[in-house]
């Protein structure tokens, strides 16, 4: 009953802020903006960029509303234009470089590393990541998107979304292994 309750609420406070009102925009803002800023903070390794990013994402949730049809989730519809915000800011940055180079790719060798690490560990390792690195693995192993949707939205080639997909997923293996033997003490430092 309370998914339910939830969603009539979520639909009613939609349609009072399609009609403008303050506390509506107020309350939805107070409802996602935590998860979008997280969304936002994947791409953006700066918290006060990615707070700037999820806020310019906001004014155009509020902005768009009307064209949100309800076909499908509400927070799918702002996660959509939360990430489209943060590639954009990236690429305004043009810290983002993408390599053509055409590597034998192979799916297997990510999964094979046993690793505790807590989620902000995480997080750094990803931040570690080239930017191109980067925003293909959050688009694609975060946020679930195929590689011919990441080259439609990056504007490259679905193999350089293959090629930068593999690199960093390698380049995060050697970092998850050196992590490890250092947990495990077999570097001393």
């Amino acid at each position: 009953m309370k998914v339910i309750q939830f969603y009539k609420n979520e639909v009613q406070l939609i349609k009072r802020a399609k009609k403008q009102r303050r506390d509506a925009q107020q309350e939805l803002y107070n409802l996602y903006a935590p998860k979008m800023l997280a969304v936002c903070r994947r791409y953006i390794r700066d918290t006060n960029c990615a707070e700037e990013v999820m806020l310019t994402g906001f004014l155009k949730v509020f902005t768009n509303l009307n064209t949100f049809k309800s076909e499908g989730s509400f927070e799918g519809w702002i996660r959509r234009i939360m990430i489209n915000e943060s590639i954009s800011f990236l690429r305004k940055e043009k810290h983002t470089l993408f390599t053509e180079e055409i590597t034998n790719y192979n799916e297997e060798s990510w999964n094979n590393i046993n690793s505790i690490l807590e989620v902000e560990q995480i997080q750094e390792l990803i931040d570690s990541l080239p930017p191109g690195y980067k925003m293909v693995f959050v688009l694609y192993a975060i946020e679930g998107y195929k590689h011919i949707e990441i080259a439609d939205m990056l504007q490259i080639s679905e193999s350089t979304s293959k090629s930068q997909l593999f690199k960093a997923r390698k380049m995060l293996q050697q970092k998850l292994s050196y992590q490890n033997r250092m947990h495990n003490g077999a570097i001393k430092v």
